[in-house]
């Protein structure tokens, strides 16, 4: 079979496509909340939440082993977010709210919270695990599965929900998005409620470690966050223009992505990071090369 034959034939299965689906909408999330967190330098929030959830959901599969219940292959997303989405988003309004009077400082207290996190989590689950390969478990946790089955229809519904609700904000507060990100202090004093916004950008972020993990694993969580932020960052001399240019790149290379990983059986995840690590390298590369022309 030539190339088109066998993309028809692999995405002629449910699961592939689900893969697909998942991937192009955790990339458009984590562009638009990606620009954001990057230009008010908190992008370390994705990084850190991406390590609580692990913790979290290596509470979820201990409590599931302590109840003597039977896990699909991959955890399902469904019951795992009973336990992983409460505590990534008590995680976020905590980090939020360590402000400039707290004895941890902020950058201290997310690798406080970050190392502490994988430790516990790696430790349950080598403790409760369900599974005979729990270093094969562990490393899907935190590198995305190798297979793509994992992903089941509950998975894109619960994924459409949150992308639909992340670009509805996205758009119906833009104006004020915008002020929050390039001057907070100006915001404040017009009136904004801008703790309130970064809470909300927190939580966003939160639901979108959540559905990724299943997907690129909580260790590249932070690459798919940053990475198209930075690529449009090269090239875009406006916000609007950053935003669109992230949202483009970051989906392309989800897309391409999940393909490659089809064609070359690669792990999914591992293979968008890379994708995006190429385009920042050619974003950078057209950045230099147009400031060359200029002058």
């Amino acid at each position: 079979m030539n190339v088109f034959e066998t993309l028809v034939y692999y995405f002629s299965f449910g699961y592939v496509r689900n893969a697909f689906i998942v991937c192009v909408l955790v990339a458009m999330c984590s562009s638009l909340l990606g620009v954001i967190l990057v230009m008010k330098r908190l992008s370390f929030i994705g990084d850190g939440l991406s390590h609580i959830a692990f913790g979290a959901m290596a509470v979820s599969s201990a409590v599931s082993a302590l109840l003597q219940m039977t896990l699909k292959e991959g955890h399902d997303i469904a019951l795992d977010t009973l336990i992983v989405l409460p505590v990534t988003l008590l995680a976020a309004v905590l980090l939020l709210r360590s402000g400039p009077n707290s004895k941890i400082k902020g950058d201290a207290l997310i690798a406080v919270i970050s190392v502490s996190a994988l430790a516990i989590g790696y430790l349950i689950m080598n403790m409760f695990s369900l599974s005979s390969n729990v270093s094969g478990d562990v490393c899907s946790a935190l590198f995305g599965s190798s297979s793509i089955i994992t992903l089941t229809f509950r998975d894109v519904c619960f994924s459409l929900a949150v992308s639909a609700v992340a670009l509805v904000i996205f758009l119906l507060l833009y104006n004020r998005l915008f002020s929050v990100t390039f001057d907070e202090s100006f915001a404040r004093a017009t009136g904004l409620r801008t703790d309130a916004y970064n809470l909300l950008i927190a939580c966003l972020i939160a639901f979108i470690v959540v559905i990724a993990m299943e997907l690129v694993g909580s260790l590249l969580i932070s690459a798919l966050v940053v990475f198209p932020a930075l690529s449009a960052m090269r090239v875009a001399k406006s916000f609007r223009a950053v935003v669109l240019i992230s949202l483009v790149c970051s989906v392309c290379c989800a897309a391409l992505g999940v393909v490659l990983s089809v064609l070359l059986s690669t792990p999914v995840g591992a293979t968008v990071v890379i994708l995006d690590l190429a385009a920042f390298a050619a974003f950078s590369a057209a950045g230099k090369l147009r400031r060359f022309a200029s002058n």
